[in-house]
Parts: C-alpha cells; sequence; structure tokens
C-alpha cells in the first residue's frame, strides 16, 4: 500500500464515523506516522509504507474514532502562534482563549503607561465610574517596579508561556510570571512547555489548589478555569470528555471557580489590579453577577462573536 492509498483509507474509515475534518487529521495522522511534512508527503505519495507504519496509522484511526483527540496522539497543539506538548493530563489550549492572552497583554502595557486603559465597562453603578476616570493614572508604575502576574488554573502553561513570550517580543523586562495548578502532572507539562518556548523560561510555578499556596499579591490574576456545568459534560463530544474532568467540571452550575476567585482574588492583589477570566459563551451575566463589588465589569467578544472574557478590577473606594 502507498502513502496515498493509505491516506484514502484513513479518510474512509474517518468519514464512515462521522469525524469532523476527516481529511485533515488522516494528513496530520499520515505526516505524524510518517515523520514528513505536508509537501514531503505529496512529493512521495506514491511511495509504498511498510507494514509496521500502515498498523500504527490505522490503530491511531480508530483511537480518533474512539474518540481520543488527536492533539493527545500527536502530543502536539499550537497556541498563539507556539507549539505546546498536550497529553491525557491537561486541557488542550483552544484559540478562543488567545484573547485571554491578548487582552493580559493590554493590560500590561496600561499599567507601564504605554496604552491608555479605555474601558467599557458592564453594569456599573455611578460610584464605580467615577473610580474609573483615575484608574488608569494609579496603575501606572514606575519604571522600577515590578509586575507581577499569576496564571491561575495553569494546566499545559499555555496562557503563561504565551504571554511570556509576548513580553519577551515587546522587550518587557519588568514582569514577574507565576503559574498555579493542583496538579502536579500539568504542572510538569507547563514546565516542558515554559523551556521548549522560552529563552528564559523564567516563569514560577506553584502546586496550589486554587489559592491555598499563594502567598503575596499580583497585579494581575489570569485563569482559564473548569467552567462546564457538570451535568452537561456527559453530552459533549467524545473528545471533549476524553479531556481530564478536573479541568472541565466547574461545578452543578458550572460558577463554582468563579465564585471562589470573586471571593478570594481580592485578597491577592493589589489595589487597581485586574482579574481576566475566561467564560461560557452563555455566562457573562452570571459571572458579571458574582463579581458585581468589583469596581469595574467588562466583557469581551471573541472573534465568533461570543462572550468569552470577563475583565474585572479590584479598587477598595469601589467595594461595597
Amino acid at each position: 500500500m502507498n502513502i496515498q492509498e493509505l491516506k484514502k483509507v484513513g479518510v474512509e474509515e474517518l468519514f464512515k464515523n462521522n469525524i469532523d475534518d476527516a481529511v485533515i487529521k488522516a494528513n496530520i495522522l499520515l505526516q505524524f506516522v510518517l515523520k514528513m511534512d505536508r509537501t514531503e508527503v505529496i512529493i512521495n505519495c506514491e511511495n509504498m509504507v511498510n507494514e509496521n507504519r500502515i498498523e500504527e496509522y490505522l490503530s491511531y484511526v480508530k483511537e480518533i474514532v474512539n474518540g481520543k483527540p488527536i492533539q493527545y496522539i500527536t502530543n502536539n497543539q499550537s497556541f498563539m502562534g507556539l507549539d505546546f506538548y498536550v497529553d491525557e493530563n491537561v486541557l488542550i489550549p483552544q484559540p478562543d482563549t488567545e484573547l485571554l492572552v491578548e487582552e493580559t497583554i493590554k493590560k500590561i502595557r496600561c499599567i507601564l503607561g504605554l496604552e491608555e486603559n479605555l474601558y467599557k465597562c458592564y453594569n456599573q453603578s455611578e460610584k464605580t465610574k467615577k473610580n474609573n476616570i483615575c484608574a488608569h493614572e494609579k496603575r501606572v508604575k514606575r519604571n522600577d517596579e515590578k509586575i507581577k502576574i499569576l496564571d491561575l488554573c495553569t494546566g499545559s502553561g499555555a496562557i503563561a508561556v504565551a504571554i511570556e513570550n509576548q513580553i519577551e517580543k515587546n522587550n518587557i523586562n519588568n514582569v514577574e510570571l507565576y503559574a498555579s495548578d493542583i496538579s502536579e502532572l500539568a504542572l510538569k507539562i507547563a514546565k516542558k512547555n515554559a523551556f521548549a518556548n522560552s529563552k528564559n523560561a523564567n516563569i514560577r510555578f506553584i502546586k496550589s489548589d486554587m489559592f491555598e499556596n499563594i502567598n503575596q499579591k499580583f497585579d494581575i490574576i489570569v485563569s482559564n478555569p473548569p467552567y462546564i456545568e457538570r451535568g452537561v459534560i456527559p453530552n459533549l463530544s467524545k473528545e471533549v470528555q476524553n479531556e481530564p474532568h478536573i479541568a472541565l467540571d466547574g461545578g452543578v452550575d458550572g460558577l463554582d471557580f468563579y465564585r471562589l476567585i470573586a471571593k478570594e482574588g481580592k485578597n491577592y492583589l493589589q489595589e487597581n489590579g485586574f482579574i481576566l477570566l475566561e467564560i461560557g459563551y452563555n455566562q457573562k451575566e452570571s459571572v458579571s453577577k458574582i463579581f458585581e463589588e468589583y469596581s469595574n465589569i467588562r466583557c469581551l467578544k471573541d472573534l465568533s462573536g461570543n462572550d468569552r472574557v470577563i475583565e474585572v478590577q479590584f479598587c477598595d473606594e469601589g467595594l461595597a
């Protein structure tokens, strides 16, 4: 069987089992098994494939049919232009989460006085709006001050590593990055990704159940916490169900982690500091309500037009 014939078998099997993006996945598997790039596969399409490679390829096709994400087979996922190692111990980074990184970089630039902090606030009181007037000026730091950022529930480390990469690209030197997770296995993967994607790999990793082992204050806390309703998880696609449930399960209503972050977060934020959180497409109202005591609340949409990031600011004067 040659390469072209093997690819056809894979595509047909995936199509038969209603697998999304069958052609793309068949191609990725072929490149992975043959250790070729896309161009090499095309050029050598008539070359014969040995039996061991055929068996390996077809076994991976079967795993995908059974619901295993292709990223856990290739141990790779692209995020913010970087390659991340992923396996069954971590959530697979998704493009929607890139918005969280982009907004964090904007906040860093705002704190450094490099970018104006313009708010389009959601559900604010008049008192909160007045606080907004001076919020930008209050957050600007002196050049010799460090900006401290915590990536809570870091998982694969995608958010923290992508932030560090952007910091390096923009030659920003006065930022301290921390990343925490309850899972020791996840932290090992996050560290692996940090060293693979950064010249300096200066992220400080902390094993912590949320804020349990966090003992300092930050200018920015960023997180993509578990936010799927527990009862919904069994109805998700096979691929998503094969991701770690600890990274998906947000409690009965999907809001447990937001409540905890809202309650405890202000104890770990500098005054006028920010919390940026990924949310589900239908959680804007409920998450905003949870953070209603914070000074500023705004919601940002992803490229698909779905509500995706909630941003809040901690200001003593703005709290009830």
